[in-house]
Parts: structure tokens; sequence; C-alpha cells
């Protein structure tokens, strides 16, 4: 089989499991496979596959078939340049995502000295914190979970990544950080989907992220409520909390702070032009 039919195939076969874009899929997997650019497939379309190249690729074409993410199969994603490894114990990193982050290093990378501190709550993969404290080497990130498994993700992501010097800590929220620390920056994305809305997500989503990484409660605003109220003591007079949310999600969540007597200062768009990060500070 040369690597055009592979692939024309996978197609094929993803397809009728109803993978989205399955001809993309089917190329990233080959490239996984072999070890090349997706691009540079186009280049080796007559090349025949060996046996065992074969049955890797039909192995990990039913796994996708079976709607197990793309990434859980090649084991890593791409997240603001850094790989970062992930598994069935966090949350898969989205793009708009790395939207949060670069939003939270701009803002420490502004302050300039004395040292920043900088709090990821809710930090799955580590993605965020590698990030800010990759762009910001001198600012101090700690990072919690509730997850131990996830921490022990994060950590190793943090390690391959060069970003070793993230305080890592096993915490419900704000339960475990000592009442005197504060922070300049306190960000997260986290759960807000609606409980009753989890059963209806993709199966990518909803079989194989982790539940305590989606369920946001009743309405899925469970966390917010908890952090316009938590975050208050924890965050710098200076200080911005930066949180991802949910589609239509923004006027309850502004409500929410405001009602707290923050001040909401910005709301921010994801790359499809939905309202996707809420920026906050707390009144003078």
């Amino acid at each position: 089989m040369t690597v055009l039919e592979a692939i024309q195939k996978s197609t094929d076969f993803l397809a009728k499991r109803g993978v989205e874009s399955p001809r993309l899929q089917a190329e990233l997997l080959l490239a996984h496979l072999l070890k090349m650019p997706r691009m540079k497939l186009y280049l080796n379309f007559e090349r025949t596959l060996a046996g065992t190249e074969t049955d890797a690729l039909r192995e990990c074409v039913k796994r996708r078939g079976g709607r197990e993410p793309l990434q859980h199969i090649t084991g890593s994603t791409s997240f603001c340049g850094f790989e970062i490894t992930v598994n069935r114990h966090a949350l898969v990193p989205r793009p708009e995502t790395e939207i949060l982050a670069e939003l939270g290093w701009t803002f420490l990378a502004s302050l300039g000295s004395p040292v920043r501190a900088a709090l990821d709550l809710g930090t799955g993969t580590g993605c965020i914190a590698i990030a800010l404290a990759a762009k910001c080497p001198a600012a101090r990130i700690t990072a919690t979970d509730i997850s131990p498994e996830a921490l022990a993700l994060a950590a190793d992501n943090a390690k391959k990544n060069n970003t070793a010097g993230i305080e890592f800590r096993h915490s419900d929220g704000f339960a475990a950080m000592p009442k005197e620390t504060v922070f300049d920056l306190i960000v997260s994305n986290p759960p807000y989907i609606p409980t009753a809305e989890i059963e209806t997500l993709q199966p990518e989503v909803r079989d194989f992220d982790p539940r305590t990484a989606l369920d946001g409660g009743t309405d899925g605003l469970i966390f917010y409520r908890g952090f316009a109220i938590e975050a208050k003591p924890r965050l710098k007079p200076a200080g911005k909390i930066m949180l991802e949310f949910g589609d239509g999600q923004a006027p309850a969540i502004r409500k929410i702070f405001e009602n707290e007597k923050w001040i909401v200062e910005a709301v921010k768009s994801d790359y499809s032009q939905r309202d996707r990060i809420l920026i906050a500070s707390l009144r003078g």
C-alpha cells in the first residue's frame, strides 16, 4: 500500500465514523507514524509502506474511528509553541486557551520588577503555567490541581519544556494555599460545561476528557461564583484575574463578578470571535 492509498482508505474509514476533517486526521496520523511533517507526505505519495507501518497505521486509525482524540493517540499537542504531553488525566489543551496564556504573560511582562507572582488554578497538563514561566522567567509561577495524576503530568511537561521552577501544589481551588500568599495574576480555565450538557458533547470530549475538568455544575458557573469571592484576598491591589468560559456565558459571569464589586475590565474573543475570556480587577 502506498502513502496515498493509505491516506485515502483511512479517510474513508474515518468519514464513515463521523470524525471531523477525516482527510486531515488521516494525514496527521500517518505523518506521526512516519515521523515527518504532514506536508512532506505529498512528496512521498508513491512510497510503499512497510508491513509494520501499515499495521501501526491501521491500529491508530481504528482508535481514531472509535473517537479517541488524535492528541491521545499521538501522545502530545502543541500549545503556544510548547510540546505538551497529554493523557486521560487532564483536559487536552484547546487553541483558544493560548489566547488566555498570552494575555497572562503579556500582563506579567508589563509589570516589570520586582519579581511577580502568578497562580494557575486547575492547571491540568500545565500548559498555561509552562507558557507563563517560559515567557516571564523571572516570575514565580504556582500551579494547582485537584488531581494528583494531572499534577504529575504537568510536572513532567514542565521538566520537558525546561520550566521546572514552577511550584505544583495539590489543592481544591485555593484550599491548600497559605492565607498570606497573594498574586499579581490569577488565571484559570475552569470546568464550565453544565452537568446536563456533558452527555451531548462530542465523544472525543465526553468519553476521554476527565469529567472533573468539564463539569461546571447545574448551570456551568459554580467555579466562577467561587472565584468571585475567594480570589479577592489572594490578589494584589493592582492584580488581575483572567478566566476562560464557555459560549454564551459572558453576561452571567460579568454579573457574578460585578455583584462581588469587581471591575470587569474586558471580555476578550477567541479565534472564532466568540466571547471567551474575562479580565477583572479589584476596586481600589
